[in-house]
């Protein structure tokens, strides 16, 4: 096939230029994203209940809600969550279920369900969780002082929402911290009162007043007209003219005994940027969008933004691109460096430039057809695709280093130009197809791993297979031809300057050391295979992370006060809190209390905040963050609060709320929580001393009114008029809306406030005597301390305890018994048994890995002893790394596990190659030599042989990623512990694929044989 090739180089070439023309066209179109669109196959319904308990939401919604949804395909895990005027259902689904179906069958079931869910309950959202829902950027709007923050919310809402969605490549834009017009009506209670009126005969006229008669038409003649009436109202001004009348019959306009105006109306939350109260926008792209063009338009809508609507300050924060940027920079970066480095390498070794230029051809043309792949499986430009790249990067240049190698060799062997350019590729073509594919071997069964893992090294399985399928294809194809046109002018004078004065000083270093090890061959074999537990033994001093340690220059800190606060004094707090620092920050930014985002899918509550920190360097958040932490800790001693770095789009994705260790039982006899007051006896004779209480044990202070029914009866007032007098003081009581253009103001009855003891008693019900009684004569109250949280799975209402201790199962039978004497039924739960999983799911994948490795190479040397040396050297790569790691710090995590393997997939290169190459010269001089002398000789002239290559693939590598090591900024954290993985594996790897290779072949054959 080469030597048909080669023969039509014209041919050839066109074909490659076409690939290139539709690669450029095909990488325009390819979406590029921070992440992958990974659909996490979870959905949250979200319920926002005013005024409501915790009992009262678990029983009157959520209990419901998870009965309904018990039946749905694919469903794994049901866990929900009531809090005070808050809760939600998580939905937990079988990786592989169509989230999309999922989706539309949970919202089908939900609008089932409303008719028997409380009738002034809001309809609850339902919302997927995808890694394109993870904002790219914030836009704070702060409106300036004199500005109603109204208009600016009907302005954020009406008009920058929707300028924003118009941007090409936006999906969604979401909204937090806007706030609501009402019309506040304010009964005087004396004037009332002394016109023997109530409240109630104002709000049957204002309801009255804005009837409507839908459907209703006359006729006139032969026309027909529909029917309105003309005394709907619009604004205050017609509210306050509208006649309210007594029993009595006396009739007065509402203005008299009642005030009326437009008011912001109670929120839930509020949002802040530094010390001002504003609003958020969050901006979602597309899927198939590019984010790095798509947060340009951003910026430049914002832009306009400031010139169109002075009256409004307006800010970015939170720029996801920064890490796309990064990757991207750090891919070109690796494509300078590596191209520089490999021109240096082979320049110094072989003393001649054209080589270096047919690879620098090579390295851009395999990677724009990469492209295509991408295409074909609907891959986007991602962070982890793009570091799949740069792991296939190393062996491009690997691969082509040996065939160009090897060319070179033929032509010293005497043949002319165009046969060399055949027998060099076809020599080596079996073991460069035999390399990728043990590469292969070991990286795309990660696929199979379950969960976002799995979901991941998909998107890094296509990239890496497209990039090494490509560069055999450039090997094979595109460099011998070449080769050929840039050696053709230097045929008749041969082979000249191949090799440098260096590089023989190198290969005559080697031939001294190898004559030294070869001569204790025995000893020297077995310290290599001493060294190899001892070197994977280091992993139990590395740290093991999820995600490398990143310089980062923001902090977030997350607060539950633990009291039964509302919103206003959560935003006082939270102020104070941002005048702790003084200023000393760049950005700052908090959501307080409930979140009116759309994808929210966290837990929110009137007495949680979360306050976003940017500094302007890392001595001065260190420092900052000390401060907090006194400051909270001093203050507000109840508080729960966490400080972290803040968390980008993989924290996001990767942050799990599953507990480590979760301790949970059911009360099985009433189904219910058990009563605090048995709960703390139980807890005391609970096995385990050390642990945390769950949400279902937490406690929070809380006043119960009882209703006195007998008095109620005595006195002949209806019980439901208590109730509504009740609801129209503490809650927010909506009279009527009034809908015009699509624009709906709520009509709000506005009571005093005040202390609720002083309510009670200065506000009256009429009895069946027409007496005025004052409300505490029928309501009693007392301080209680009550659940938090009310928890419950797919059986049921649970309560539970959190346990961090590292052995935590061995303390099972002790919490079993206690279980059965209370007569509870307890369960364990948390990310321990998922991870306990996820190990065992990578044990059974590292296996057939490497029971694939076998067969492959088993296929290639035709050998079955030959393969174990090949896996014999990948652990004295990984002690290589582990060294490396231990020495600068780094811990065992992601990006060193993925360096791991870019490491250990040249090292396998070398080693199937120095093999191959010893079968080959031992089959040639077996005629000539007895059994003996020709394997010493294949093993001594293999090593010569093979030198120049493997020293060339490793030193090009490591020094191409040399620079990361050195370079300060997000995309330089992230690389680093790959490079130090890569430079520690192939340090060792080089020195293994040129001394243990040969030792382990002589031990290995002279058994074999």
């Amino acid at each position: 096939m080469v030597r048909f090739l080669l023969q039509r180089p014209i041919a050839v070439s066109m074909i490659f230029i076409a690939l290139m023309v539709f690669a450029v066209i095909v990488f325009r179109s390819l979406p590029i994203s921070l992440l992958p669109p990974i659909d996490v196959p979870q959905i949250v319904i979200k319920v926002n209940y005013q005024n409501a308990s915790p009992e009262a939401i678990e029983q009157n919604v959520l209990s419901p809600i998870r009965e309904s949804l018990m039946t749905l395909n694919g469903l794994e895990d049901m866990e929900s969550k009531a809090g005070s005027e808050v809760g939600n259902v998580r939905l937990t689904f079988d990786y592989g279920t169509q989230m999309e179906l999922a989706y539309i069958e949970v919202n089908e079931k939900i609008d089932r369900l409303t008719n028997n869910l409380p009738s002034d309950l809001p309809r609850p959202q339902v919302i997927r969780i995808n890694t394109n829902d993870i904002p790219i950027i914030r836009v704070q709007v702060i409106p300036k002082p004199g500005f109603d923050f109204t208009e600016v919310s009907l302005l954020t809402e009406n008009v920058l929402k929707k300028r924003l969605e118009q941007l090409e490549g936006v999906s969604l834009v979401d909204i937090n911290g806007r706030k609501e017009r009402v019309i506040a009506v304010t009964p005087n209670i004396p004037a009332l009162r002394a016109l023997g009126m109530t409240a109630q005969e104002v709000i049957s006229a204002i309801r009255f007043g804005n009837e409507e008669l839908p459907g209703i038409s006359v006729e006139d003649g032969q026309f027909r007209y529909y029917l309105r009436l003309a005394t709907r109202v619009n604004n205050p001004d017609d509210i306050a003219q509208l006649p309210v009348t007594s029993k009595d019959g006396v009739t007065i306009p509402l203005n008299r005994v009642a005030d009326v105006r437009y008011e912001i109306a109670d929120v839930l939350g509020h949002h802040l940027y530094g010390m001002d109260e504003g609003m958020v926008i969050t901006v979602h792209k597309q899927a198939a969008a590019k984010m790095n063009e798509l947060v340009p338009k951003v910026y430049e809508a914002v832009d306009l933004f400031k010139v169109d609507y002075p009256q409004v300050d307006f800010e970015l924060t939170q720029d996801q691109s920064v890490l796309l940027n990064a990757g991207i920079s750090n891919l070109q970066t690796s494509l300078l460096f590596g191209g520089m480095f490999a021109f240096g390498v082979l320049f110094i070794f072989m003393g001649n430039y054209r080589m270096p230029i047919i690879i620098g051809v090579s390295l851009p043309v395999s990677l724009l057809i990469s492209f295509l792949v991408f295409y074909f499986f609907e891959v986007s430009i991602n962070v982890i695709s793009l570091s799949g790249l740069a792991l296939g990067l190393g062996m491009l240049i690997d691969n082509s280093i040996i065939v160009l190698d090897n060319i070179t060799r033929k032509r010293k062997q005497g043949l002319t130009l165009f046969e060399a350019c055949v027998a060099g590729v076809n020599e080596v073509m079996s073991a460069l197809i035999s390399s990728v594919l043990t590469t292969l071997a070991v990286f795309v069964p990660l696929v199979f791993l379950s969960g976002i893992s799995g979901a991941l090294f998909k998107d890094q399985a296509i990239s890496v297979a497209a990039i090494l399928g490509v560069s055999l294809m450039v090997a094979f194809i595109l460099l011998p031809m070449l080769y050929h046109l840039f050696f053709k002018s230097t045929e008749s004078k041969g082979v000249q300057g191949e090799d440098s004065k260096l590089f023989l000083w190198v290969l005559k270093g080697y031939k001294r050391l190898y004559k030294r090890i070869f001569a204790v061959r025995k000893l020297s074999f077995a310290i290599f295979l001493v060294l190899i537990p001892l070197g994977l033994a280091l992993s139990q001093l590395l740290e093991v992370r999820g995600l490398p340690p990143i310089e980062k220059f923001d902090a977030v800190v997350q607060i539950n006060w633990n009291e039964p606060i509302g919103v206003e004094e959560n935003k006082e707090r939270v102020l104070k809190l941002l005048g702790v620092l003084e200023g000393n920050y760049a950005q700052a930014e908090a959501d307080v209390g409930v979140r009116q985002f759309l994808l929210f899918d966290g837990e929110s509550s009137l007495q949680e905040a979360s306050v976003y920190f940017l500094f302007e360097t890392q001595e001065l958040k260190a420092q900052k963050v000390g401060m907090l932490n006194q400051y909270l800790d001093s203050q507000y001693p109840n508080a729960f609060f966490e400080i972290t770095d803040a968390p980008n789009a993989f924290d996001q994705l990767f942050n799990t709320n599953i507990p480590y260790y979760e301790v949970r039982w059911k009360d099985l006899v009433s189904k219910r929580p058990v009563p605090e007051s048995k709960m703390d006896g139980l807890l005391e004779q609970f096995p385990v001393s050390e642990f945390s209480r769950g949400p279902g044990l937490q406690k929070e202070a809380s006043v119960v009114f009882r209703l006195d029914a007998g008095k109620l009866a005595l006195y002949g007032i209806p019980a439901n008029d208590l109730q509504e007098k009740v609801k129209q003081l503490f809650g927010s009581f909506t009279i009527t809306d009034i809908k015009r253009f699509g624009e709906i103001t709520p009509i709000k009855l506005k009571t005093e406030r005040a202390d609720f003891e002083r309510l009670l008693r200065s506000n009256v019900l009429i009895g069946k005597d027409g007496n005025e009684y004052a409300l505490s004569n029928f309501i009693s109250f007392d301080y209680e301390n009550h659940y938090k949280f009310v928890t419950a799975d797919k059986g049921g209402i649970y309560q539970s305890v959190l346990l961090e201790d590292s052995n935590p199962e061995q303390y099972t039978s002790e919490i079993m018994s206690w279980g059965v004497e209370n007569n509870l039924g307890v369960s364990f739960f948390g990310q321990y048994f998922k991870d306990r999983e996820t190990i065992q799911e990578l044990i059974g994948i590292l296996l057939i890995s490497v029971l694939l490795l076998y067969f492959i190479l088993a296929a290639q040397f035709e050998n079955f002893l030959q393969p174990l040396i090949v896996i014999f050297t990948l652990p004295l790569g990984i002690a290589g790394a582990f060294i490396v790691l231990l020495i600068t710090g780094t811990s065992l995590n992601v990006m060193s596990a993925i360096g791991l393997v870019v490491m250990l997939g040249i090292m396998v290169n070398d080693a199937i190659l120095k093999i191959d190459t010893i079968n080959r010269l031992r089959a040639n001089y077996q005629e000539q030599f007895s059994v003996q002398e020709a394997l010493e000789k294949a093993l001594y002239e293999a090593g010569e042989i093979r030198l120049k290559p493997i020293l060339m693939t490793s030193v090009t590598t490591i020094l191409a990623l040399l620079p990361v090591v050195f370079s300060a900024g997000l995309g330089a954290d992230l690389q680093r512990p790959l490079v130090f993985s890569v430079i520690g594996g192939l340090t060792i790897g080089t020195f293994t694929a040129l001394y243990f290779v040969p030792l382990a072949y002589w031990v290995l054959v002279r058994k074999d044989d």
